[in-house]
């Protein structure tokens, strides 16, 4: 069994979001340094982006953050907040024989907590790396990381992952 990283929302467009109480900038630049962290390992690393379900065209910075995926990586393109419905992700992690994920990326309440609870539905164990996310309000943010998230895992840092 393995740990995969999953990376949600790391698009110019959400990157540049006022999120708190991480910088957009900041939390990316500690999920490409968890990324080439989990790769050199030889660990699944997972880009999830989303796109807007029923429009004829995406807004501009609507994928990925130049540099950011790599060969190999796993790629999941969600139409709903969460990144499992609809998208084969399940499936795919359980080819790769993953058994814990690892939560990364923007925004904290939103598809990072929704995808990490579908991911406990599906029976991962769930981590999550409090420093490599961020909240549309720096509250929004500490309430999940000191009140939901450790009934579904365990909260650390990006120093836990190096």
């Amino acid at each position: 069994m393995t740990t995969a990283l999953i990376l949600i929302d790391l698009m110019p467009r959400i990157v540049a979001l006022p999120v708190a109480p991480h910088s957009g900038e900041d939390v990316l630049q500690r999920c490409r340094e968890l990324a080439a962290s989990f790769r050199a390992a030889g660990r699944p690393v997972v880009q999830v982006r989303v796109e807007r379900p029923n429009v004829t065209e995406q807004p501009p910075g609507s994928d990925f953050v130049e540099g950011l995926v790599h060969d190999g990586d796993v790629v999941v393109v969600k139409r709903t907040i969460g990144a499992f419905y609809g998208t084969g992700l399940d499936e795919q992690l359980r080819k790769l024989d993953v058994d814990t994920v690892v939560m990364a990326g923007l925004v904290t309440t939103l598809g990072v907590e929704s995808t990490a609870r579908a991911a406990a539905d599906h029976g991962y164990d769930v981590e999550f790396v409090e420093d490599a996310m961020s909240g549309l309000t720096a509250e929004e943010h500490a309430f999940a990381v000191h009140h939901t998230f450790p009934r579904f895992g365990e909260v650390r840092t990006t120093t836990d992952y190096h």
